[in-house]
């Protein structure tokens, strides 16, 4: 199929013609009408809702907000947008009054669509510093809105009669291009203020068609919708799934995300590292409380498991001693570890960051496939990825069939090709930039092996030097480091020190399990942390997290934090990055500390 056939819309309204009474959307714990929605429904909503971006006035190419957590109503609302020839922007619900406000002006949205009373009381102020926002729409019908005919309920918009925009909406719909802009994301923001990709329908029909050629996934296979919309991860993957005629499951709450495994089932799931390594230190946390049967049982089983990987992967010789093992193995201990993660997974697509090689390890030993990829928001997601036949434990994969990659000056990872961006949003010095010859610099470093498999070696931007010249990537230490049950996050230091520490953020509800165990009495977090027991447990789960660094990269000393890094506190970014200089500036005196004692 040419390009020009992988159109986003009309990708949506074929399966909307071709699977009319099957489920499209659906909402985890949401009520009627958002528990379940069909594909005829999807349809006729998000033609209602381009109607009446109509009505109000939106021209092709006009931008509109989505601020809101996941739901049907979002992606009902994206498309409707799309239909529409609008310009879509997302915006993290978590963002503070100051940085969505930065992003509507820059963008200059016209409608902003919010899901509660929370964010509607915040939009209401939005709208008071933001002169271009003429609309509020609000998912939650029961949420009390100002006496305004600007202000109005998602589900009043779509039931109205906008029979007279029909006309126009056809005339949209006949003008769509690849060319259209079909979205705004805008950047973390981790080295200065966001900025806004600009994505187009090329882009978008280019990853798709790409996508196409890698994954298993097949019409009615359930993907669960757990990563922010707002990001483009779970944006891109969701549109993919929708257009191979997938059954979005939409997670509004994601500490339920335990809960929703279970009950959804999903064929597939995008996730980040952290996920991953939270489940895994769970097993691990729970195996070594196991009677010592059960623990020899389970190692038994992860050696049997990693074994027969390496064959299936067609790196290692199958034998009919191992194939027996497995079987068993299979029965006694995967089955229940995947039953966790609702025992129908066909694989996990996972980016955003680093995960430890122990850690993928330990889900393909149990036949959970993780596919680690990796990509940008400027490369509309994925650039390279693993695929269940081609997973090499360390590595992001090879690039997808369109994609050339190449390395550049100091090992910079290049891209070229049709998914990659169309540049930053009224920033041309910036896009200048970040373009060398038609190839992005993406920032990363990576070397490719013989196979043609990416290997990330680090963050060009985040290269720590220490005092005696060594080079540490503080993404290595901090996913080693993560995989511990008892940290919930951690921050290196070492730029400019002569050696590496850390600041830790406990995962406090397994630290005070843990203290009571060992009859340690602590009469409030910061007299917890201050206890030499607790001081020398992290101490000890430090040196075993480490063995496998290089001394110059092991933390040498470390502080224990009572507050979590968030991003009310600005020290980390929506997307769970942390803003190290932010940091660095909070915890001065503490990091000082450590370096002078």
């Amino acid at each position: 199929m040419s390009l020009e056939q992988y159109h986003l819309v009309q990708l949506l309204q074929q399966q909307s013609q071709q699977r009319a009474d099957c489920i499209a959307l659906e909402g985890f714990e949401l009520a009627a009408p958002w528990q379940q929605v069909s594909w005829k429904a999807f349809d006729s909503i998000s033609h209602q809702v381009a109607k009446a971006m109509i009505k109000f006035g939106l021209q092709a190419q006009d931008t509109a907000v989505i601020l809101s957590q996941n739901c049907p109503q979002w992606t009902c609302v994206d498309v409707g947008l799309l239909k529409a020839r609008a310009v879509v922007v997302p915006v993290y619900p978590s963002s503070t009054q100051e940085q969505a406000s930065f992003i509507i002006n820059d963008a200059g949205a016209k409608v902003l669509f919010i899901d509660d009373a929370e964010q509607y009381h915040m939009a209401c102020k939005l709208q008071a510093v933001c002169p271009s926002v003429e609309y509020l729409v609000v998912f939650d019908a029961s949420v009390a809105l100002l006496d305004t005919p600007n202000h109005v309920h998602f589900d009043s918009l779509i039931a109205a009669d906008l029979s007279t925009q029909d006309e126009a909406l056809a005339e949209r719909l006949q003008a769509a291009n690849l060319d259209d802009l079909l979205t705004l994301i805008y950047t973390s923001g981790t080295t200065g203020e966001p900025k806004g990709v600009m994505l187009d329908y090329r882009n978008m029909a280019s990853t798709i068609r790409q996508h196409d050629t890698c994954l298993n996934f097949t019409p009615g296979d359930t993907s669960l919708a757990f990563l922010p919309l707002s990001h483009v991860f779970e944006r891109s993957w969701s549109f993919f799934a929708l257009c191979r005629g997938g059954h979005n499951v939409y997670l509004k709450d994601t500490m339920k995300i335990k809960e929703a495994i279970v009950a959804v089932r999903p064929h597939t799931l995008c996730v980040v590292p952290r996920f991953l390594e939270k489940v895994y230190s769970a097993v691990q946390d729970k195996v070594s409380k196991a009677p010592k049967a059960r623990q020899r049982l389970f190692h038994w089983a992860m050696a049997v498991g990693t074994r027969q990987f390496e064959v299936n992967q067609g790196r290692a010789k199958p034998s009919k001693r191992l194939s027996i093992q497995w079987k068993l193995a299979n029965k006694l201990v995967y089955s229940k570890l995947q039953a966790v993660l609702g025992g129908r997974l066909k694989f996990m697509p996972c980016g955003g960051a680093s995960l430890d090689v122990t850690v993928v390890n330990f889900f393909h030993a149990i036949c959970v496939p993780v596919l680690c990829g990796y990509g940008m928001t400027e490369t509309n997601a994925t650039v390279t990825m693993n695929t269940l036949d081609n997973r090499v434990p360390g590595s992001n994969g090879k690039p997808l069939p369109e994609t050339q990659v190449k390395l550049g000056e100091n090992d910079e990872i290049m891209v070229r090709g049709d998914a990659v961006m169309r540049g930053y949003y009224k920033r041309a010095e910036d896009t200048a930039a970040t373009f060398e010859d038609g190839w992005l610099k993406t920032g990363d470093a990576g070397r490719l092996d013989e196979q043609g498999n990416l290997f990330i070696t680090d963050r060009i931007k985040e290269l720590m030097k220490t005092s005696n010249g060594k080079y540490i990537a503080p993404q290595r230490v901090e996913g080693k480091v993560g995989s511990c049950p008892f940290i919930e996050q951690v921050a290196i230091i070492a730029d400019g020190r002569n050696f590496v520490s850390a600041l830790i953020v406990p995962a406090f509800e397994a630290l005070e399990h843990w203290a009571k165990e060992q009859n340690i009495a602590f009469d409030s977090m910061a007299s917890l942390l201050a206890r030499s027991e607790v001081l020398a447990h992290f101490e000890e789960r430090l040196l075993n997290l480490q063995h496998d660094l290089a001394a110059f990269e092991q933390i040498k000393k470390f502080t224990l934090l009572t507050d979590a890094f968030t991003i009310e506190a600005g020290l980390i970014t929506p997307t769970l990055k942390l803003r190290r200089k932010a940091i660095n500036q909070k915890y001065g005196a503490a990091i000082d500390a450590m370096y002078t004692h």
